[in-house]
């Protein structure tokens, strides 16, 4: 019975996530519109940082030379950047090659399940997550991995491209988690962040994977993010239960190379529903990303399709959507996606946390005021 109520609702979520027919194929070069060099020098990469780059480095007592030949391996206190005009992502060419994305690790969000009970539906039952179709550029293209560097070594979450309304057609946004760009309370900007749609484009094995060509591992490239906005519940709290509701985050990035935007060349981004409507409003919600905590490896992209109920996390704090998932860690980030009466998919949530000791379930943020006014600090700085 549950299985066969979700279908419709499973099929309309599919068929909005798949490529489009503009996008390039996985055997293609994605936005070769100019030589990987002259890319370069305009992207960030090479051999000197961006003089704005530079510059906001040497504010804050950071050598730039320094930096690009290690420094940001330093995760001292007093000189990890943190407040929300403080973030700098500057590229390191080759740092996340092929070896170092299948090893990233993911950060562990739990939290105990009595946690603000008392506005809380009764635990949903599991649901078994469902390995997406491949090739992923086909039936998931918005969806990928977002890789960054925090004290804990290499890591790794999801993300989805979502549409930006002052570039139709062309946006470089992606959505993920708070957690997944910043150390809340604990710290501040993790570094390094760059995000890989359609990653394992053909979903292989660990040890397939090794010998797999590029193209198949990132099928469209990687695209540093050049700024990041979270919410500044997230800055000053994150980390506690009262901040789990405001946990999402706005990236802008740029591409690997050439001029094409990441919708452009991926041919596919979601709009973000901002109504926050409520867990019945909103129904039947599909989760996708990437697992990595056992019994999953990181490397295959998974969904899951339940009805929405309401989780709380601490007291005054606004309701969180929770499904039954049995993704762990590492899906963190990925995108939560709902079908209007129109047939439209929009995201409306990302995964946030799950379960304290195991998995059954996720937990991601309603997304109102706070979040699109995210959105459109990153829509605005870039508007041209």
């Amino acid at each position: 019975m549950r299985s066969v109520r979700l279908l419709p609702a499973f099929a309309a979520l599919g068929a909005t996530l798949a490529l489009t027919a503009t996008a390039c194929g996985p055997t293609e070069t994605p936005a070769a519109d100019k030589p990987a060099a002259e890319a370069s020098a305009t992207g960030g990469g090479g051999a000197a940082l961006p003089k704005d780059l530079a510059d906001k480095l040497k504010k804050h007592g950071v050598d730039p030379d320094k930096w690009k030949n290690g420094e940001w391996k330093n995760w001292d206190k007093d000189t990890w950047l943190r407040e929300a005009e403080d973030f700098v992502n500057p590229v390191i060419e080759g740092l996340w090659d092929s070896r170092r994305m299948q090893t990233a690790k993911s950060p562990d969000q739990t939290i105990a399940t009595t946690a603000g009970a008392g506005g809380s539906d009764p635990v949903p039952r599991p649901v078994q997550a469902q390995r997406e179709k491949t090739p992923y550029h086909r039936n998931a293209a918005p969806v990928g991995k977002i890789f960054f560097d925090s004290p804990q070594g290499h890591m790794v979450c999801s993300g989805t491209i979502v549409k930006d309304p002052r570039r139709p057609g062309k946006s470089n946004m992606v959505w993920t988690a708070g957690h997944c760009v910043h150390a809340g309370q604990r710290g501040g900007w993790y570094r390094n962040i760059t995000f890989v749609p359609a990653y394992n484009d053909l979903g292989k094995s660990p040890s397939a994977l090794r010998n797999a060509q590029p193209h198949e591992e990132a099928p469209y490239g990687q695209y540093w993010a050049d700024w990041a906005v979270t919410s500044g519940e997230w800055i000053n709290r994150g980390g506690s239960n009262a901040a789990w509701p405001y946990d999402y985050a706005v990236l802008h990035v740029q591409p690997e190379r050439g001029k094409k935007s990441l919708e452009e060349t991926v041919g596919a981004a979601l709009a973000v529903d901002f109504s926050a409507p409520t867990a019945a409003q909103a129904g039947t919600i599909g989760a996708w990303g990437y697992p990595s905590a056992p019994p999953y490896n990181g490397l295959i992209m998974h969904k899951c399709l339940d009805r929405a109920s309401r989780m709380t996390t601490a007291p005054a704090t606004p309701t969180m959507y929770r499904i039954g998932c049995t993704m762990t860690a590492g899906s963190s980030g990925g995108g939560w996606f709902r079908a209007l009466p129109n047939g439209k998919t929009v995201l409306v949530s990302n995964t946030s946390i799950g379960p304290a000791g195991g998995n059954g379930w996720l937990a991601g943020p309603q997304l109102g005021r706070g979040a699109k006014d995210a959105h459109e600090m990153v829509s605005k700085k870039f508007a041209r």
